[in-house]
């Protein structure tokens, strides 16, 4: 059944801004073609506004009913408040398991204000199957590769942000009650929306010249500017909307939730006195532990994208670098994908975590890569620097490109002005500020483009997955009934079967080469490093016709992206040889011994 998203969960958009995305984003919405060269979306889907998770979900329930063969839905636990967790795996089923294949992970919104992360991992989906028919390179991703999605991983948060008062940056917690300020109580002191106009801006307050912290901007006087030298101010900010709930002389400071599932990962995790909002152990809420258990379930992950926000930032671990080091076979992959990505995405920056941004233990993509040995990244959707082409204009002087953009492009649209209200210690105040949908998300009108561009590099990252091929085996007779069967496995894709980190720390299981015939006995096997010298042939010692692959195939990005496997066999007839790995299609091919 179809599932009509309704219009109460999400943020209304200014009239102007939803015309500017019909007349701009007509690129993107190409579905079926008809007759006289006019396109038509099979699903139409608004992507100039953002959904609350249910409505999230609706969309996908829309995807399903017209594309059924795509699609299969796996429920993989609740959140703290209930939501249910829906992971989508997205490919041909036609084609064969979606689980036998190379598979991405995708996911969003782990912070419950990182909205933009859930829009884009639905537009992934919708734009590979509109396009199937009509692109060759979305087929071939739909045929052979498995996507998993997860539009958030904080849907409490999410709908938290949604449907109550906010601002840009509050609701990033899940909502499992935590006590922030350790005085034994638990979500007691929130935001409080003094005004009932359902956001939270800052507070100020007059008081007399020379008492006050900070002085109105001559130029603007929407702007407090701190008084500094011999400057004298009026006016006192007193920070966001709120009271002291529970008298103890601070507000604000112990609100819904108060813990990071980004924090919350195996891989250099540190408890909440190190790194705040950790949690008590790995995994220990819901969320992340029902993320863990598919991941580990699913070897055939190969390549993993977690959408936050915002920044304009393509970011790979470490998260610190006294914990690990990335090979540097790893980081040629990693750098290839970053690169092509800072091309994809103008104004973002491909950046490394602890060197670039900041350091962070128990985060997602570092223990997806060190933990699991994918390549991941986590994308920060939305740059700021999108607001104007350049510095602020001559005809803005004086406004920061913030209040700027809200005054030229949004009409105002942006910012609440100061109004005046009743503050039960303060006395009188006035109350103004940004929404909470400013700042940190795309304005509407920039939506589409924003997650079109992040779906797609999640597609190239799809596309250099490992794609191991098997040449025709040959044979040649060494005399006195021994044969030598060579064989070369190529991978033309950039990421190889096996990372070499995973090679390292002996990750997963290795890919295995086995040589089976029943008129075969296989007496050596092994690599050979020099096709040209086979006197360099490496043999194994144990079980050689079955070969393990520790470092598996590379990809181009680690030189020719070859393999090449020998064995001395005797006896005479059929025989085959197999290829199986975790990351990679397994394959097979056959040849004769007369």
């Amino acid at each position: 059944m179809t599932t009509t998203p309704n219009t109460r969960g999400f943020l209304r958009l200014p009239a102007a801004a939803l015309l500017a995305v019909i007349v701009c984003s007509g690129n993107a919405r190409l579905g079926a073609q008809e007759g006289g060269g006019r396109w038509h979306p099979q699903v139409e889907i608004a992507w100039n506004r953002y959904y609350t998770h249910a409505d999230l979900q609706g969309l996908m329930d829309q995807m399903i009913e017209r594309w059924p063969g795509y699609f299969e839905v796996e429920i993989i636990g609740q959140s703290w408040e209930g939501r249910e967790m829906r992971v989508y795996s997205v490919g041909n089923k036609a084609k064969g398991d979606l689980h036998q294949r190379p598979a991405m992970w995708v996911d969003g919104n782990v912070h419950g204000n990182e909205v933009q992360g859930g829009e884009a991992v639905a537009y992934l989906a919708w734009w590979l199957l509109e396009h199937k028919d009509s692109n060759e390179r979305a087929r071939m991703l739909l045929d052979t590769r498995t996507f998993y999605l997860l539009l958030s991983q904080n849907p409490d948060g999410r709908d938290h942000w949604f449907n109550e008062a906010n601002t840009a940056s509050s609701s990033r917690s899940g909502t499992k009650p935590t006590d922030n300020d350790r005085d034994g109580l638990y979500d007691e002191d929130d935001y409080d929306d003094l005004d009932g106009d359902g956001e939270i801006t800052m507070m100020r307050k007059k008081v007399a010249m020379g008492e006050g912290t900070h002085r109105v901007d001559p130029d603007d006087p929407r702007v407090m500017l701190r008084v500094t030298g011999k400057q004298r101010g009026d006016w006192l900010l007193l920070g966001r909307e709120g009271i002291d709930n529970d008298n103890d002389g601070r507000i604000n400071e112990d609100g819904k939730g108060g813990y990071d599932m980004n924090r919350n990962w195996p891989s250099d995790w540190q408890p909440p006195h190190i790194q705040y909002g950790a949690g008590d152990y790995p995994f220990s809420y819901p969320e992340t532990a029902a993320v863990g258990r598919f991941l580990a379930a699913h070897p055939n992950v190969a390549g993993t994208q977690s959408f936050h926000n915002a920044g304009g930032m393509i970011l790979r671990g470490p998260g610190d670098d006294t914990t690990v080091t990335y090979p540097a076979a790893d980081i040629r992959v990693y750098d290839a994908l970053g690169e092509e990505g800072e091309q994809m995405l103008p104004f973002y920056r491909y950046m490394i975590l602890w060197k670039d941004l900041y350091r962070v233990h128990g985060g997602f993509v570092n223990w997806t890569y060190e933990g699991l040995g994918i390549f991941s990244f986590t994308n920060e959707l939305w740059s700021r620097r999108q607001y104007f082409n350049g510095p602020v204009p001559d005809s803005l002087e004086g406004k920061d490109s913030t209040m700027a953009f809200n005054d030229s492009v949004l009409l105002g649209d942006a910012y609440i002005d100061w109004h005046a209200a009743e503050h039960p210690l303060y006395g009188g105040i006035e109350i103004g500020g940004y929404k909470r949908q400013h700042g940190r998300v795309a304005p509407s009108f920039l939506i589409e483009e924003m997650i079109h561009r992040n779906a797609l590099f999640c597609a190239r990252h799809a596309e250099e997955m490992p794609r191991v091929t098997l040449a025709q085996p040959t044979v040649e007779d060494l005399g006195d009934g021994l044969y030598r069967v060579e064989i070369v496995l190529e991978n033309d894709a950039l990421i190889p079967s096996r990372s070499t980190l995973a090679a390292q720390e002996e990750m997963g299981t290795p890919d295995r080469v086995t040589l089976s015939g029943a008129g075969i006995q296989v007496v050596a096997g092994g690599t050979m490093p020099d096709r040209f010298r086979p006197e360099r042939f490496q043999a194994v010692e144990r079980e050689p016709e079955r070969l393990r692959l520790e470092r598996g195939v590379p990809g181009r990005g680690r030189g020719p992206g070859q393999v090449h496997l020998a064995w001395l066999v005797t006896g005479s007839g059929d025989f085959i040889i197999r290829y199986q790995a975790e990351k990679a299609d397994d394959g097979e091919v056959s040849a004769r011994i007369e």
